[in-house]
């Protein structure tokens, strides 16, 4: 939603030079880069420094919260058996964390306004990694549920924070970016995953664990948050800023000339937040089904043992990673809107192989598709939030990211329930019918 200007006369956004396509994220200076430098808009010049440093740090910052989300999703048996819970207890335990998550997202694009989103971004980061150490902690299921809800806020908080960072990045480059800082999203949950797995076979107490990753973490995002962008537009333009210095602007005294006025603590998404938002509902609601239930679809529909089973989740977390990685250069060459048209037919085409597979092999490919088709779409999704919402980032994102997060949520109970009733070959089939949205949807991305 857009909520105010940058800057007497300007509006934040404007860019200099020629249009960008409506398919195409535009290119725009913002404040806390050099304005001075062109950026690279695909005629071969390279960004200023300040530029690359800024995206640099931010590609930092989402792998240190993958990194966090994998390193906790590999010491949740150590919980349940630590304090004897059953699935159900566990899973409500689990609902908190994200109930954390959803009531704080809305809270940062005041933080930014207050603080400067570049020290907003380090205190989230810092809260963030400080409530991956709580949760084993916990004594007992009570205190489980709130340290998981507190962890949850910083989850939620940092998600929202590196995500507009990385669309005043994505500004300042003038092409798309948001892919590949999610693709490092993807590479971090896995770095993490990877290290619980270790420390898991090895016997190490999760207290031990977490309590050694947390400050590790935290001191490794607090650093990058210093090279991030530092200015939202929410003043007058500082010379020592624009001239590419580290300086942090912060909101000034209300009626300064040129000041915005303050994100609302609570606002109900705009219609055109909302629209992407359902987009990414629908994406988010197929990563989340084939992320919990892609081992037990391949034991229980097509009878694989427990290492076939596996590879299910394997080759759909890579797949992801991977074309995420590579999603900016598609996205430079073809434009969000059809490369989320194409990624919705690839992922359908994934569900409906899923559907109808009953052999270890097909259903892995099929998860592999979903993986590669729903790639972008959450990034893409993040970036058109952004741009909506050009003076506060932050706002619009946070009205995308709760709805994914709801989506995430919902999914996993959903084909569980569905299965439950009906069959697991249903409840994907319930899937593929929301992939196919995505397709028809993708026009929402034309902001």
């Amino acid at each position: 939603m857009r909520t105010g200007e940058s800057g007497p006369g300007r509006r934040t956004g404007a860019r200099t030079g020629s249009r960008a396509p409506a398919d195409s994220p535009s290119g725009r200076q913002v404040e806390g880069v050099p304005t001075g430098h062109p950026a690279d808009t695909g005629s071969g010049e390279r960004p200023a420094p300040a530029v690359r440093a800024a995206r640099a740090a931010v590609s930092v910052s989402f792998a240190v919260h993958g990194t966090a989300s994998g390193t906790f999703a590999t010491r949740i048996p150590w919980l349940r058996e630590h304090l004897g819970l059953s699935p159900g207890w566990l899973g409500l335990a689990l609902v908190f964390m994200t109930v954390g998550a959803s009531a704080a997202m809305p809270l940062s694009a005041r933080l930014a306004h207050r603080y400067g989103p570049r020290r907003a971004l380090a205190a989230v980061s810092l809260a963030c990694c400080a409530g991956l150490a709580l949760p084993p902690l916990a004594p007992a299921l009570g205190w489980l549920c709130l340290a998981l809800f507190v962890y949850g806020c910083g989850l939620g908080l940092m998600d929202v924070a590196m995500n507009a960072q990385g669309v005043r990045v994505e500004a300042a480059y003038g092409r798309s970016v948001m892919s590949g800082l999610h693709g490092l999203w993807s590479v971090g949950t896995l770095v993490g995953g990877a290290g619980g797995v270790v420390a898991a076979h090895a016997g190490l107490d999760a207290r031990v664990h977490l309590g050694v990753a947390a400050p590790l973490l935290a001191a490794v995002a607090v650093v990058a948050a210093r090279w991030t962008p530092g200015g939202d537009g929410w003043g007058a333009r500082r010379p020592d800023v624009a001239d590419g210095a580290d300086g942090d602007d912060t909101a000034g005294e209300a009626g300064e000339p040129g000041e915005a006025q303050a994100p609302p603590r609570f606002a109900l998404p705009s219609r055109g937040v909302l629209a992407i938002g359902l987009l990414g509902f629908c994406a988010v609601f197929a990563e989340g089904a084939s992320m919990d239930w892609s081992g037990i679809y391949l034991a229980d529909v097509t009878g694989a043992g427990p290492g076939p089973a596996a590879s299910a989740y394997t080759a759909f977390a890579c797949t992801m990673a991977l074309a995420r990685l590579c999603g900016d250069a598609v996205v430079r060459r073809f434009g969000p809107v059809a490369t989320v048209r194409v990624g919705g037919v690839l992922a359908s085409a994934g569900a409906a192989l899923v559907v109808a597979a009953r052999t270890p092999p097909a259903a892995v490919a099929g998860f592999a598709l979903i993986g590669v088709g729903i790639a972008v779409i959450v990034p893409l999704c993040f970036a058109a939030a952004g741009r909506l919402s050009a003076a506060a980032p932050g706002q619009g994102i946070a009205g995308v990211a709760t709805l994914a997060y709801a989506s995430g949520l919902a999914a996993p109970a959903a084909v569980g329930w569905i299965a439950e009733s009906t069959s697991l070959s249903v409840s994907f089939a319930v899937v593929t019918a929301l992939l196919l949205a995505l397709p028809v949807a993708a026009r929402v991305l034309r902001t």
